[in-house]
């Protein structure tokens, strides 16, 4: 069985960064593409960022591209979430995910392990 646990959110002002991590437990991480998607306050969740297994693809969503980054470290079966120039847009519940394919993920309806969430705060 696959857990998923995030750790670092925060509350920050806008201009700041965050650092998230996602902790993998189970077997065979480097099967897993894993994703970050977000909600917001009345709002869907959205796809934020995702990487594949071997980081080989890596992609962003439109409204993170240029601030964003995402990676993995398959040795320490972590994922993270680099987050700068944080605006009070992305005041989200942020939550990581894990979907067994080699490609990617991009589509929430695609995963099949998610964590809890961590919830970060940006203000003004």
């Amino acid at each position: 069985q696959v857990q998923l646990v995030e750790s670092g959110g925060d509350s920050v002002q806008a201009g700041a960064s965050l650092r998230l991590t996602c902790e993998f437990s189970g077997r065979s991480f480097i099967s897993y593409s894993m994703g970050w998607f977000r909600r917001a306050p009345g709002q869907a969740r959205e796809f934020v960022a995702g990487v594949n297994y071997n980081s080989g693809t890596i992609l962003l969503g439109d409204a993170v591209k240029g601030r964003f980054s995402i990676s993995r470290d398959n040795n320490k079966k972590m994922a993270h979430l680099q987050m700068n120039s944080l605006k009070t847009d992305d005041t989200a519940t942020y939550y990581c995910a894990a979907l067994l394919s080699a490609v990617g993920v991009t589509a929430e309806e695609d995963c099949d392990y998610w964590g809890e969430g961590t919830l970060g705060t940006v203000s003004d």
